[in-house]
């Protein structure tokens, strides 16, 4: 029966219900990465397969400590392995071992039988020496001196005595009490099991369907990768061509900025040179008119030699050599303009080289769409894999008898519950019974008790210190009757109780120690795990018997070990041997039909021109307009002179301080006039051409336009065919090398698109075994069993006999000291009868014998200390 219900297990966790309609939305998915699978829904399970015994577990680990000491070997695998084997035919040859094994409870057992056994036969003797009036039975009393302190004794023992009985018996009560409540706790275990049970069956199906369910998780990505299939493998094309195209197209750009700067240079030289010519040209006919005037005026025959003093006609000649510093320095009036230049960069720009090159940027960036284009076929074919994919796992559960398998499964669960059920009564009424037997137990040894305490209380109340021994009074004498009244029941039931004893212990301590302590240290599954123990053809019973194949390696404490941790029973029964799910998706999931389609992919980036031809040649008429025919160093050499070869106001002063040092006359004021002059050229032009914006703005601007253009000029058509030899590389690699890159990053896309279904089939074996059909239930039931077998019955009845034997055992002690105590207050019939001559005056001392008067009495000591 139970190999049926294993087999209705696996055909459980390998069916599953159809697969659950997609949704017709496509729900956008997070970008390329881990997949989101959710978690799997998880049942719980109500069984606590654990037990707290509470106050009494002291007395349960008291008993085990003593079981320690009685019997402290090692669990003895290798002997029951080998009886065990040998069907128990080895018995006789390792009767030794079993012997030395058993030794403790051997000695134990037979102390107890050998107290069973002489007790009664003691008790008989007893009974019988003492209606011969001896071992106490003579009613005679000797007085002596300490009697008080004897009998105060014997009482004060007797009562410890029957307080360690009384404790004894109170844990054999306990224990008992303990076993009957805990075998109400025995239905509420059985139901909660079977319940996970229940669960079990199921929510397996369930969490089947949902790892089937989730496939549509890895669809959906995929989908959603190959339909932004531009985006994702176009983009990382566009990403790796960015990285060597956009440099050239960068310099292409550039190029075309430098074209328009060169044409505002060009401008702006001509307009400054224009400005600093028209202002050079009015100061340079002034000077000239101011030269030719003072040239004149000198030309006075007071300058002459031979009209004029020495001296100033020495003034006249150096005034004279002085007249050729009055003149322009730079003379911009003799650089030509730069209108052919200007005129050829005008054609070169009527060419927007920035929208050839921006066509160019555009048609590098289309790459996505070029992507999307030419892999439509691939990705319409690989979409209709993944609908067969879902199509073939939703075939899958197709191929078994779901509801049939849960159906019987469920039936057989609610069978054996139903059988357990029908023995509910049986057991209340065995453990009743049990508990009026164990209860009957105590009661005779609580009668022993009875008779003690009543005994002792009487005893004492009644004893008058003043009385005689044959003159004690009743209540006294009852205390004895009653002390030996207990003495005899300890005989009557002593053996009885000692037999109940040592009965429970051999079975009670050899089933905590071959049974529950090897189930705590996992030994008894060593045994159980031993290769070739049930079959000498198999190795390992469990998938022997199974799978055919002994060799596997899963054991019960695997098995066990795997449930108490609450994983799959997939993993916990090795069901991969039935079914392997990792075979099962790599050729049902994972296909080579959509890596050979997505391998299949051919992308061709021919279409992208990076420069047009027009472009290609507007660089090079930009290289051909003439830069390098402008004289440079002639335009920024007059740029940097200054307005004039000397300072007029300088050759002012001077000219002036020659002056004065002619005689004063017509050529002195003419000369002076002409001094006016040049001061009045120096503050009306050539302090607003050094100081006025318009002429500051046109030399800075001639300046910096040729120094742009100089630069400009340097080396263009080598920097033109530079770049032009850069595109040409550029569309060279997009056009014919581009092959390497497109199929490593078309390899790179496959490779995720791959890594969706090795998440999903990773995360489904991974489910698999952690997570479907957590095996709880099944170690719970094996622990369960343990709690009922040893913390419930085992535990109990080992308490019930440590206790019950503790009582019976001081039964002898009590036995002793009850017999003893009970001549001290029972009445006699003799006594002893004396005269004390030394402290009791006597007038007449009578002749009698003493023995005819006072039978079985003897003469009292004469000695004074008596």
């Amino acid at each position: 029966m139970w190999k049926t219900g294993i087999l209705l297990l696996l055909w459980v966790l390998l069916a599953s219900s159809e697969l659950q309609q997609e949704e017709k939305e496509s729900r956008r998915l997070p970008p390329p990465g881990k997949l989101d699978f959710g978690y799997v829904p998880a049942g719980v399970y109500e069984t606590l397969a654990h037990y707290e015994p509470g106050p009494i577990g002291i007395l349960f680990q008291m008993v085990q400590a003593f079981l320690c000491v009685v019997q402290p070997n090692a669990f003895p695998q290798e002997l029951i392995v080998k009886l065990a084997k040998d069907k128990f035919g080895a018995i006789q040859a390792e009767y030794q071992k079993a012997i030395y094994y058993e030794i403790g409870f051997l000695v134990c057992a037979a102390v107890g039988l050998l107290f069973a056994v002489l007790m009664p036969l003691v008790g008989l003797f007893f009974c019988l020496c003492r209606c011969c009036d001896n071992c106490g039975g003579e009613m005679h009393q000797r007085q002596r001196k300490n009697a008080d302190c004897q009998r105060g004794l014997l009482g004060t023992l007797l009562f410890s005595t029957s307080l360690v009985i009384t404790i004894g018996v109170l844990c054999a009560y306990a224990a008992n009490q303990n076993l009957s409540s805990q075998v109400k706790n025995i239905r509420r275990l059985v139901n909660s099991n079977m319940r996970d049970l229940h669960t079990f069956a199921n929510d397996t199906p369930m969490q089947i369907d949902y790892l089937i369910s989730q496939y549509a998780t890895a669809r959906n990505k995929v989908v959603y990768d190959l339909d932004n299939i531009g985006p994702l493998l176009g983009g990382r094309i566009h990403d790796q061509l960015h990285k060597e195209v956009h440099p050239a197209l960068d310099r292409v750009l550039n190029m075309a900025g430098a074209m328009r700067e060169t044409k505002e240079a060009l401008e702006n030289a001509n307009a400054g040179l224009e400005v600093l010519q028209e202002g050079t040209g009015k100061l340079n006919f002034n000077l000239s008119l101011v030269r030719t005037s003072i040239n004149r005026t000198l030309n006075d025959p007071g300058c002459r030699d031979e009209d004029s003093d020495a001296t100033t006609a020495q003034l006249c000649r150096n005034i004279r050599q002085s007249l050729s510093e009055v003149q322009i320095s730079a003379n911009f009036t003799r650089l030509a303009k730069v209108n052919a230049q200007l005129k050829k960069m005008n054609d070169v720009l009527k060419t927007d080289l920035s929208a050839v090159v921006q066509r160019g940027y555009s048609s590098l960036n289309n790459t996505p769409h070029m992507v999307i284009e030419q892999t439509r076929s691939v990705v319409e074919n690989v979409q209709g894999l993944m609908d067969g994919i879902g199509n073939n796992i939703s075939g899958f559960s197709k191929a078994f008898p779901v509801q049939t398998s849960l159906s019987n499964f469920t039936l057989f669960i609610s069978h054996v519950h139903a059988k357990i059920e029908d023995h509910y009564p049986e057991i209340d009424q065995m453990d009743f019974y049990r508990w009026i037997g164990c209860i009957t137990l105590c009661c005779m040894v609580v009668l022993v008790l009875a008779f003690n305490y009543l005994g002792l209380l009487c005893g004492t109340l009644g004893y008058d210190k003043h009385a005689s021994p044959t003159t004690r009074g009743c209540i006294s004498n009852t205390g004895g009757t009653m002390l030996m009244a207990g003495v005899g029941f300890s005989f009557i039931f002593s053996w009885v109780l000692m037999g109940v004893v040592t009965a429970t212990f051999l079975v009670g301590g050899n089933m905590e120690k071959l049974v529950c302590e090897p189930f705590h240290t996992r030994d008894v599954f060593k045994v159980v795990d031993t290769p070739f123990l049930v079959n000498p053809d198999w190795r390992n019973f469990i998938p022997g018997y199974m799978y055919n194949d002994s060799d596997l390696e899963l054991t019960a404490e695997s098995i066990y070990s795997t449930c108490k941790e609450n994983k799959g029973i997939y993993s916990a029964m090795r069901l991969d041997k039935v079914f392997n799910i990792s075979s099962f998706l790599n050729t049902t999931v994972f296909t080579r039909d959509v890596v050979g389609h997505l391998n299949g992919v051919r992308i061709d980036l021919r279409g992208i021109i990076l420069l047009e031809a027009e472009g290609k040649q507007n660089l090079l008429d930009f290289s051909e307009a003439g830069l390098s025919e402008i004289n440079y160093a002639e335009y920024l050499e007059e740029v940097n002179k200054g307005v004039t070869v000397v300072d007029l106001r300088s050759f002012a002063r001077e000219l002036e301080a020659q002056t004065d040092l002619m005689p004063r006359g017509g050529l002195q004021t003419a000369l002076k006039g002409h001094i006016g002059t040049l001061r009045q050229i120096h503050a009306q032009q050539i302090v607003p051409m050094e100081q006025a914006m318009k002429y500051v703005r046109a030399r800075s601007a001639l300046n910096q336009s040729m120094r742009f253009l100089e630069r400009t000029a340097s080396d263009l058509p080598n920097k033109v065919l530079a770049i032009l030899d850069a595109i040409e590389a550029a569309q060279y690699l997009i056009s014919q090398n581009a092959t390497n890159l497109i199929n490593r990053e078309t390899g790179r896309f496959t490779s995720t698109i791959v890594s969706y279904f090795h998440q999903y089939i990773e995360w489904v074996k991974t489910s698999l075994a952690l997570e479907v059909a957590p095996c709880k239930p099944f170690s719970n039931m094996v622990d369960t069993a343990e709690i009922i077998t040893c913390s419930f019955l085992v535990d109990s009845m080992n308490t019930f006999w440590m206790g019950l034997g503790c009582s019976t055992l001081f039964l002898l002690p009590s036995i002793i000291l009850a017999v003893k105590l009970a001549k001290h207050y029972r009445r006699m019939d003799t006594e002893d009868v004396y005269d004390d001559i030394e402290t009791v005056p006597m007038k007449t001392i009578p002749t009698y014998d003493t023995m005819n008067r006072f039978p079985r009495a003897s003469a009292p000591p004469r000695h004074i200390d008596w």
